[in-house]
């Protein structure tokens, strides 16, 4: 008996949208509408002071004695308390991270009619555009993306890899493949700062989606006027992030107020996602339940 052919992964779709950074090229004496955001929600900022903790990954997954137990209390604290840590002695070559920053802006570069060839489909999300973009009246990001499903590879769109010039594509494949690699290790530790069966973690998670995404912010001439990338949480177990340069663009909502985060030099940013939340939780009530009974 022949096996069923398996059927393609459709994440959902999007309205396809202008792309933004061919909007900054023209000459507009009022700005869009659908950019414009005259009322944004909680903007007062708390300053460097409150900085993100930072995580040194490679003592976490290759030491023991006190200092990993601090390291690893700190970095409960930070999934807990915060939801995001920054990573150092990650492992990944400094090299590979600048081969692939080098990439990221010649992607952007690409002339527009060549980006045509990569714009999102009608019916998928994947490509140059912008996510969950579901109203002509919905206000929208003033940035660019780029976003493709990367793991396992049976779920990926060939086409759209056969598409993407040789050398970003090569760059890409190694730096995905290095990215699991730390999403993995990334879950062990934090299997043992809940005192988890690191295996069980894995399990849950070695056959999971990963995708990429690229974001690119055009300068923009009035800031206060715009968001960039709409408020949000992530609905995946962790996001990993690469910032390409020192513009301290992204920030954390944490306690009522924005902080800025200030980028390390090759550090990654980690982000505990809604599944990671979700499972936590069950684990957390599932011990209590299973001390009860031991009670």
């Amino acid at each position: 008996m022949e096996e069923e052919e398996e059927e393609a992964v459709n994440f959902g779709k999007s309205i396809i949208v202008p792309i933004v950074q061919e909007l900054t090229k023209q000459y507009l004496t009022q700005i869009p509408p659908h950019y414009l955001r005259l009322e944004q929600e909680g903007t007062s900022l708390l300053s460097h002071d409150s900085l993100v903790p930072v995580i040194d990954i490679h003592k976490l997954a290759r030491g023991h004695g006190d200092s990993v137990d601090s390291e690893l209390e700190k970095l409960h604290s930070a999934c807990r308390d915060w939801g995001f840590f920054m990573i150092v002695n990650h492992g990944i070559s400094i090299s590979l991270l600048e081969e692939f920053r080098t990439q990221v802006r010649s992607f952007f570069r690409i002339p527009y009619e060549e980006k045509k060839k990569l714009w999102q489909q009608p019916d998928n999300h994947e490509w140059f555009g912008q996510l969950f973009v579901v109203s002509e009246e919905q206000k929208l990001d003033r940035s660019d993306m780029f976003y493709n499903i990367t793991l396992p590879p049976r779920l990926r769109q060939l086409d759209l890899f056969a598409k993407l010039p040789p050398k970003s594509r090569e760059t890409l494949e190694t730096y995905i493949l290095e990215l699991k690699k730390l999403a993995m290790t990334i879950l062990d530790v934090m299997a043992k700062a809940l005192k988890m069966d690191a295996e069980e973690m894995r399990k849950l998670f070695a056959d999971g989606v990963q995708s990429v995404r690229m974001n690119y912010y055009p300068p923009c001439p009035e800031p206060d006027k715009f968001i960039e990338f709409s408020p949000h949480s992530d609905a995946d177990a962790v996001t990993i992030l690469l910032q390409l340069d020192e513009t301290e663009g992204l920030q954390i909502r944490k306690e009522g107020k924005w902080i800025p985060v200030k980028p390390l030099p090759n550090a990654f940013v980690a982000n505990v996602g809604d599944i990671m939340e979700v499972i936590t939780s069950l684990f957390a009530l599932n011990l209590k339940v299973l001390l009860m009974d031991l009670n």
